[in-house]
């Protein structure tokens, strides 16, 4: 008994559904999956047909019976056994060559017939007919089940290599936020957000709304039915749980990202942070603030000038760029707080960004950077030897200072 409850604890809706299909009579099977597929509405009788394996005439006159005003008419019911064979019990060499097709395309072999292509059930169940198993896409589903097979997606586990040093930069980085917090320093955690093209474009996820009055948005995501992308770059203050972001119009530069930041000192650092004597900033290792980048250094150096107040900033290691704070503490809450929301307009888009808060605190302020930043600004070796750039002892490509 413990055995049988553990069962309907763990087993899926499926499960439980097959299990009580199997304890009825051919009569009460055939009404039972009519009536789930009439509850179950658009697309009930393909569900049902590969859930169950029984045929769609089946299904079909099923809910005719069900629908009909007379009462059910109770058919002779086929003794065990009658009726036709399975397929797989007619052909012994069947379950053979249904695993030899999903070997094949499991391991990669160029030869396989089904090797680049979608491998659903209808193209495996056309493979097997032209190879002189004849069969339909619901048998095909049905044994794939009882083989042990399902559907599945990728799993992401593979980290691949990683640099050596990205532990150590980790605590290193860790170290210096501890330094910066308790001096009262501002740490800033800085990346751009996935750029958003602006239009009546499908956004992900739902939002409550009048039954049957979803907003209607394009069939199709035509570039040209923009109105331009929307480039959000993200300034979180760890110490103070708040956000700044920067919504560029135009392409994200260096120049834009140190733009940023000093929006974000005049609209929110300078009033918070007036007698700190340096800051820290944590960014990835790639993009418009990557540690290579010489723009990025050169604009910065602008910037330190004019505040003057030396920058120290620490890179996170390449691959790395989820542990950056801002992807799960800003970026994150603007995603839940846009979901279902299409971003018509920058108005939009900054309006929603500025609504975005959480229980824990967080407070967003945002504003439009109307300016224009140009592609491919090359900064020269001699521009490079003006930097006032202090390399850390750890790892130098990846910390540094830069004074005024």
């Amino acid at each position: 008994m413990d055995s049988h409850y553990r069962f309907m604890a763990s087993a899926s809706p499926d499960d439980l559904f097959r299990r009580v299909l199997d304890t009825m009579d051919e009569n009460q099977a055939r009404w039972y999956v009519a009536q789930e597929a009439i509850t179950r509405g658009r697309g009930g009788i393909s569900a049902l047909e590969q859930l169950t394996g029984f045929s769609h005439t089946t299904i079909i006159k099923g809910i005719h019976e069900l629908n009909s005003k007379r009462s059910l008419r109770v058919e002779k019911i086929r003794r065990p056994g009658a009726g036709r064979p399975r397929l797989e019990e007619v052909d012994s060499e069947l379950d053979i060559a249904l695993q030899s097709i999903l070997e094949e395309t499991t391991a990669g072999d160029p030869m396989s017939a089904l090797r680049w292509t979608s491998k659903s059930t209808t193209r495996i169940a056309d493979e097997l007919t032209r190879q002189g198993h004849p069969m339909s896409q619901p048998t095909v589903y049905r044994r794939l089940q009882k083989l042990g097979y399902s559907l599945q997606s990728n799993l992401k586990t593979k980290e691949g290599s990683a640099p050596p040093e990205r532990d150590a930069q980790f605590r290193y980085i860790n170290q210096q936020v501890r330094s910066f917090q308790s001096r009262g320093y501002p740490v800033l955690s800085v990346d751009t957000k996935k750029k958003e093209r602006l239009g009546d474009f499908k956004n992900a996820g739902r939002t409550w709304r009048p039954k049957g009055k979803p907003i209607m948005v394009n069939m199709y995501d035509y570039p040209d039915l923009g109105d331009g992308p929307a480039i959000p770059y993200g300034v979180y203050d760890l110490r103070r749980n708040h956000g700044f972001v920067n919504v560029g119009m135009d392409h994200d530069t260096a120049e834009f990202a140190i733009e940023s930041l000093r929006r974000w000192w005049r609209l929110v650092g300078k009033r918070q942070y007036a007698e700190a004597k340096g800051w820290l900033i944590c960014a990835d290792g790639g993009g418009s603030n990557g540690s290579r980048n010489r723009a990025w250094k050169w604009y910065l150096q602008r910037l330190v000038k004019d505040l003057g107040k030396p920058a120290t900033v620490c890179h996170y290691p390449p691959g790395t760029s989820k542990w950056n704070k801002i992807e799960h503490r800003l970026f994150s809450f603007i995603s839940s707080t846009w979901k279902g929301q299409p971003l018509v307009s920058y108005e939009t888009v900054v309006n929603l960004i500025g609504n975005t808060t959480t229980k824990t605190g967080l407070k967003v302020k945002a504003a439009l950077d109307h300016s224009q930043y140009s592609l491919g600004v090359k900064v020269t070796d001699e521009k490079m030897r003006q930097i006032k750039i202090n390399p850390h002892r750890l790892h130098p490509k990846w910390n540094y200072t830069i004074s005024p």
